[in-house]
């Protein structure tokens, strides 16, 4: 299931969700109940669920709230364990409403 936790800095409500495995448009869903409360969503994925971040921010933006949802800001990372070529890429897609 999606982990989230809320941050609310300058007066904006921020909403992290973990992406994870599950299916994209159950994630999809859950994304959009979160953004009716709130103004802004983080997308948070790592490793091999990079592709569900990217496929459930797509079907927020260009299917379900077309008019009323943009992308704001897409971070990329690399987190690297101890030891040589341990490497784990991570994505964060922030979604806010449109005003």
């Amino acid at each position: 299931m999606l982990m989230e936790e809320v941050n609310e800095s300058k007066g904006l409500e921020q909403t992290e969700i973990q992406i994870g495995n599950d299916p994209v448009m159950l994630t999809a869903v859950e994304v959009v109940s979160k953004l009716m409360i709130h103004n802004k969503v983080s997308l948070k994925a790592r490793g091999n669920s990079i592709p569900n971040a990217v496929a459930v921010s797509n079907i927020i933006i260009e299917k379900m709230l077309v008019e009323s949802t943009k992308i704001e800001k897409i971070n990329l990372d690399t987190v690297a364990k101890a030891g040589i070529g341990d490497m784990t890429s991570t994505v964060e897609i922030i979604i806010v409403k449109r005003s």
